[in-house]
């Protein structure tokens, strides 16, 4: 560096110092991240600072000079100096392109590479990037917990500035109309005092109201809601109560946020999320800004690099930004407690011989005076104690201060004294010894030694302990009722070679390394399909986990067989005492609670799933399942070993806040086949596509599973909007589009237009679209009806009638309108039958809440209906190749009309019409 220093300071004339001081900031401020930008090499050709101008949120801007080290903590200060901000905590540096606008924070981070990325972006749509539209503005991002919006009138102002334009263009929004009144209200005296006034209210609906609001609900109407809200306030500390009702109202808001991947802690739907951090407390989102969980600071005990210690359970984190994001958790968790007026009593005081001192007990609630004695260096403070409303000194190492600037709710102390400042650590005398099988096996394992059944039980007992771990493989099974049958016996001894195989207990050698989920089939296939083997496989793995010193494997192979089965009665009881006496293991705890499961479900008849073995090879407890939905979102859901496709659909439904689960259903659907999914289990259903010997078998193959409408009976438009959107809308656009449905021009019309607005919505500038978008509009088999600008003309025209309606009410319409079909909610199928020559060959077959009728595709006219169908056979099962069926349909009304014996060519209709009758 030195001589690149000494180098650099010969440089020509006006370059050398130039330079110099270039190589001085980018050494202070640290390295840069993109390309040099194109405003840098202009400035470097004239060897001049770079000028840019920063906007405020009150429309001024201020100009500055800026170099290619400068950071956006640099620019934040010098605007501040400018304006006069005294308070600038959180007050943040974005840049804006286009419509898209980013924090670059009030940190480190170098302004000129985020422009330097603005230009590779503007080059990339092909564009000169001289003319890169660039632009950056100081906008506040954060609030303390502790914030006084009459501390500092500049920050207040443009925090106020900065929400209500935030309100008008969308960005805080309210499902409440009042509180946009208020707000509106508020706004007005601060711009125009109390003197009421028709025009200034108007105008301050323009600045506060969105344009959809006005559109939806007249201007009048506003106009005569703000001003009846006009009352006499104080206008000074009007600006500062509505900072605070968007502070209180909208946290997420003014957060930062981090994507985070969690490797242990309490269970929740996604292991990768965002965490958003704020004046209230930490929020765990998905990607839709949905909350997973939310913790006040009072739920958090202490906050590391890695880890988050709370009263709900510890949660490891992984995250690029998880320095900064612990550093501000602790910052506003240490401001908190230094300013709290709340502490609890973490161990007993007695009344002592001085009465300034409080007697209190341990979780006795204090109420701290700071009062003008206070000083923060001594080591006692003032307190009332709740309980006994006396007042005296308590020392401050003997309390826990809460992070809270109100008074906790008689649940939280409960929680907080739980978890922080009850805990009660269990001494090393008073563990449990580990139980073994020692006693079981005595009366259920068979004789030790080569010589079974000639020497006394115990004799050969002490010679061979069956119960304890071993290195070598088993020539016949443990337990001495599979003795005698040799087929069990065979299975018993392989699935112990199995376990002892390297990738699992590592403790027998063997050629060819097996995956773990081939080792966990052999393990637990045989035993899911006979129930005499289920007690041997839990005893070998007891024993190889007895008197071992890695038991790891052996804790995870315990981990999944408490999810397959349950022990017999007569080890049940055994079993539990074994893992309760291991209390200090990980996973312990978590095989109990399956086990518990367990018994109180049906056993499973399918081993381990891949997804299962995953994750606890990584060590982990939780099983998340991907969940597709027809409007092509997908959503991840935590799973067990014996959740049901049930169960599944209630939390599927629960949280996507369906107003019903009935008539939906989970599709399995691989590469080569879709399946409805009849199974019990989630894990059962996905692994039956996987199974050896059975046709089309593919290990470890890809899967999606679906949750869409099965069945559509008492299904009307309008009744469940989140069910229509996500569910009813894509599932029968997509039967509208491939033409399955009979229908009118002026239908296809009036649709057209209705799809064209869920897809530009009030954009009249995608009319030129439509040519290229006709796919999406209209039907496959009509598309060469008309000509492209005919469908346009007529599609703009129907577009044009639905003026003022929603993206999300044109979807209704549509439904709407195509329910009144006799078609709506079918399920087509096409199929080839190969017997009635009246009929056509190929047929559809469409099945719904009327029954089942076959079509005719070319004409789309209805050949017969039957309301009854009786019985349905299969000639092979939906596995096989042929796929072909045999039904026999029975009309009531008109007496046997399909003769039996005609084939069908399709197995996903006999999967249909096995789950509607």
């Amino acid at each position: 560096l030195q001589y690149l220093e000494n180098f650099v300071r010969k440089g020509p004339d006006g370059y050398g110092a130039y330079c110099s001081e270039r190589l001085r900031r980018i050494i202070a401020n640290g390295e840069r991240k993109e390309l040099p930008c194109w405003i840098e090499l202009e400035a470097a050709r004239s060897k001049h600072p770079i000028d840019v101008s920063v906007t405020l949120m009150d429309d001024h801007t201020v100009k500055l000079p800026m170099d290619s080290a400068s950071t956006s903590v640099e620019i934040c200060q010098t605007v501040a100096n400018k304006i006069n901000l005294k308070d600038t905590y959180g007050f943040s540096l974005y840049i804006s392109l286009y419509e898209k606008m980013w924090s670059l924070g009030s940190c480190g981070k170098h302004v000129l590479d985020a422009v330097s990325q603005c230009e590779q972006e503007v080059r990339r749509q092909g564009k000169d990037e001289k003319q890169t539209p660039w632009k950056l503005f100081i906008r506040k991002e954060l609030f303390t917990p502790w914030h006084d919006s009459t501390l500092d009138p500049i920050s207040t102002d443009l925090i106020y500035r900065q929400v209500i334009k935030g309100i008008k263009s969308g960005e805080y929004t309210s499902e409440k109309e009042d509180e946009y009144v208020e707000m509106a209200a508020k706004h007005y005296y601060i711009q125009y005092g109390s003197g009421a006034s028709t025009d200034n209210v108007q105008k301050v609906v323009e600045e506060c109201i969105t344009t959809t609001l006005i559109e939806n609900k007249s201007k009048a109407r506003w106009v005569q809601l703000i001003s009846a809200e006009l009352t006499q306030q104080k206008t000074e500390t009007v600006k500062g109560e509505l900072v605070e009702i968007a502070r209180q109202k909208w946290p997420l808001h003014f957060s930062k946020f981090y994507e985070v991947t969690m490797t242990s802690g309490p269970p929740l739907n996604k292991s990768k999320f965002v965490v958003a951090v704020n004046w209230s407390g930490i929020f765990f989102t998905d990607e839709r800004d949905r909350r997973l969980i939310e913790l006040p600071y009072l739920e958090v005990k202490d906050v590391e690099v890695l880890r988050l210690v709370t009263v709900q359970g510890d949660f490891v984190l992984k995250s690029v930004d998880a320095v900064d994001m612990a550093a501000l958790i602790a910052e506003n968790l240490e401001g908190l407690r230094d300013r709290t007026e709340f502490a609890l009593v973490q161990s007993d005081t007695n009344k002592s011989d001085d009465d300034l001192f409080l007697a209190c007990k341990r979780g006795d609630l204090l109420l701290l005076k700071r009062d003008e004695d206070y000083r923060p260096d001594q080591n006692w403070i003032k307190a009332i104690n709740q309980r006994t409303n006396t007042t005296g000194a308590v020392y401050k190492d003997t309390l826990q201060f809460l992070p809270t600037l109100s008074r906790p709710s008689e649940d939280m102390l409960v929680k907080y004294m739980s978890y922080c400042c009850l805990t009660v650590f269990t001494s090393p005398d008073d563990a449990v010894a580990p139980v073994s099988l020692r006693d079981f096996a005595r009366e259920n394992f068979r004789q030790p030694g080569k010589d079974v059944g000639r020497h006394g039980a115990n004799k050969g007992f002490n010679k061979e302990k069956l119960w304890s771990y071993s290195r070598e493989p088993i020539k016949q099974p443990l337990m001495k009722s599979l003795v005698r049958n040799s087929e069990l016996s065979a299975l018993a001894c392989n699935a112990f070679t199995d376990i002892l195989e390297t990738s699992y207990m590592g403790d027998y050698p063997i050629k060819h390394a097996r995956s773990p989920i081939e080792l966990t089939d052999q393990i637990f296939g045989p035993a899911t399909q006979h129930e005499a083997l289920q007690d041997e496989i839990y005893c070998q793995i007891m024993r190889q986990m007895t008197t071992n010193n890695s038991r790891e494997r052996g804790w995870q192979l315990m981990w999944l067989v408490t999810g397959l089965f349950p022990p017999s009665p007569d080890l049940i009881t055994h079993t539990r005492r074994f893992l309760e006496s291991r209390p200090r293991e990980s996973l312990a705890a978590g095989c109990l609670q399956r086990l518990q499961a367990m018994l109180r479900s049906e056993p499973r008849k399918l081993p381990p799933h891949l997804v299962e073995v995953d994750a606890i090879q990584q060590n982990s407890t939780q099983i998340f399942h991907k969940v597709h939905f027809p409007d092509e979102r997908d959503e991840i859901f935590a799973v067990t070993s014996t959740t049901t496709i049930k169960e599944l659909c209630y939390t599927v439904a629960s949280q996507l806040k369906f107003k019903s689960v009935e008539g939906y259903g989970l599709y399995l659907k691989t590469a080569s086949k879709g399946l409805v999914t009849t199974q019990d289990f989630i894990f059962m259903c996905s692994f039956s596509l996987m199974i050896k010997g059975k046709p089309g078998y593919q290990a470890n193959a890809a899967y999606m599973v679906i949750f869409k409408r099965k069945l559509w009976f008492n299904v009307s438009p309008g009744k469940d909007l989140i069910a229509d959107l996500t569910c009813h809308f894509p599932q029968e656009l997509y039967k509208y589009l491939r033409g399955y449905h009979n229908c009118t021009k002026e239908d296809m019309f009036t649709l057209g237009g209705m799809l064209f607005r869920s897809e530009v919505d009030s954009d009249r500038s995608q009319f030129v679209m439509i040519p290229k978008m006709l796919k999406t509009l209209v039907p496959a088999d009509q598309l060469e009806l008309l000509s492209k600008e005919e469908w346009k003309k007529h599609i703009i025209s129907s577009y044009n009638k639905q003026s003022g309606t929603s993206v999300q009410e044109a979807k209704i319409a549509f439904l709407r309108l195509i329910s009144s079909w006799p078609t709506f909610g079918c399920d087509f199928f096409e199929v080839k039958q190969t017997c009635e020559s009246s009929y056509p060959s190929i047929l559809w077959v469409a099945i719904n809440k009327h029954g089942v009728s076959l079509i005719d595709p070319k004409t789309k006219v209805c050949t017969v209906t039957a309301h009854v169908l009786l019985p349905i056979k299969m000639e092979s099962n939906i596995f096989t190749s042929s796929h072909k069926m045999t039904m026999t349909i029975l009309d009531p009304l008109m007496g046997w009309i399909w003769p039996p014996g005609h084939m069908f060519e399709t197995s996903a209709l006999w999967a249909t019409l096995y789950l509607i009758y």
